[in-house]
């Protein structure tokens, strides 16, 4: 069974069916993707290597917000959002794998299966998928969801769905996305889009959906209450479908998430020092020394943890127009980067605590490190020694 999403009215002829069935062949169905070679973990892995499949359930975490919000769909594009909502009620086909650069194994989807040059993808639906009501996901939900985010769903989505030539059907759980540009990544993008409930949008402007409504999704959390501006609180579905999918077993187990919502920082810090919020992440380090001593602290019931990680840092900078004359030289830019004072304004708001960004990278073994450049580097700057 066929039923093509496309975005012409330029119809699927017998002999594009009967070629792309027979594309179908060229490979197998496999439980995960990754964007070059074979996933690390094999079709019968238990768990994550990160989670623990005995891991107790329980508990709750509260977190300090500032800000409102006006809105509960984090798929669209007007409003003000929960920014974790996204992350907690968008289930997709497949899961990215931290413990690996971009793996992803299924979590809807039973099996993917790919093109040769994966110019298309198939995803399998699992079967038992229930939305958070009890009813079941179906192909037309999974369709749905596709072509609605990529035309008006939030612009995240947008780039994507350009490059869909077509989505079709082509069995009872299982579509295809065939793509209009070459381009290896398609294939794991198109695992990663949330699926929503398609009957529950009936007749509703989804687009202008704001806190009249709350989300249907058949992921591990439902939104049980909320308070506009106040808090937002999920928790764990004990009917969740999910539970036994290997990507799943080990984690969600906290029963609640809490969001409390807060005008300020000053207000958001004060509420955790006196217990109504359990956890917070800190990002500044003079804050971190001088101000984490309050009795919560003193008496363990707080306890500060330094996460060490090797994730990259990102930048925050000045972006130089090449394009003009004056910033073209190289040199000029150097002299711009030495005249920003960095040291005074480190020691101004860190107390010269935080190291200096070196690249997009830094924090990773991607991070360029001081001196002259060596190994591979060196090779490939070889060329370029007398620019």
């Amino acid at each position: 069974m066929r039923r093509p999403i496309g975005k012409t009215t330029r119809a699927i002829t017998t002999a594009l069916t009967l070629a792309i069935t027979a594309g179908a062949a060229v490979a197998d169905p496999q439980h995960g993707i990754a964007m070059y070679g074979d996933p690390a973990l094999p079709p019968d892995f238990v768990s994550l290597p990160y989670a623990n499949p005995d891991a107790p359930k329980g508990g709750r975490i509260v977190t300090a917000e500032v800000g409102s919000f006006d809105s509960l769909n984090p798929f669209i594009r007007k409003g003000s959002v929960p920014w974790q909502l996204r992350f907690f009620l968008g289930e997709s086909f497949m899961g990215r794998s931290l413990d690996e650069p971009f793996s992803l194994y299924g979590v809807l989807a039973e099996s993917v299966e790919t093109g040769p040059n994966r110019e298309w993808v198939e995803f399998t639906l699992r079967e038992g998928v229930q939305f958070s009501d009890g009813t079941p996901m179906t192909i037309d939900d999974v369709m749905w969801s596709y072509e609605t985010l990529g035309t008006i769903g939030h612009p995240r989505y947008l780039g994507f769905w350009s490059k869909v030539e077509s989505l079709e059907q082509v069995g009872d759980r299982t579509v295809r996305f065939t793509f209009n540009v070459e381009d290896r990544e398609l294939a794991l993008l198109a695992g990663l889009r949330p699926i929503l409930k398609k009957d529950q949008w009936e007749g509703v402007d989804f687009a202008e959906s704001t806190t009249d409504i709350v989300p249907i999704t058949s992921a591990p959390y439902t939104i049980d209450d909320f308070d506009p501006g106040r808090f937002v609180s999920l928790r764990r579905n004990p009917d969740y479908w999910g539970a036994d999918v290997p990507f799943r077993v080990g984690t969600n187990n906290l029963d609640e998430v809490r969001l409390e919502f807060f005008g300020d920082e000053t207000a958001a810090f004060e509420a955790f020092t006196v217990g109504e919020v359990n956890a917070t992440r800190e990002f500044n380090v003079v804050r971190w020394d001088a101000r984490y001593d309050f009795p919560a602290v003193q008496s363990g019931e707080i306890v500060k943890e330094v996460i060490e990680h090797q994730r990259p840092s990102g930048m925050t900078g000045f972006a130089m127009n090449t394009r003009r004359d004056h910033l073209a030289d190289w040199r000029v830019r150097d002299a711009l980067v030495h005249a920003f004072n960095f040291e005074f304004i480190n020691e101004t708001m860190t107390g010269s605590a935080q190291p200096r960004i070196t690249s997009y990278w830094s924090n990773s073994p991607l991070g360029m490190e001081g001196g002259p450049a060596a190994g591979r580097v060196a090779e490939f700057l070889e060329p370029f020694a007398d620019g």
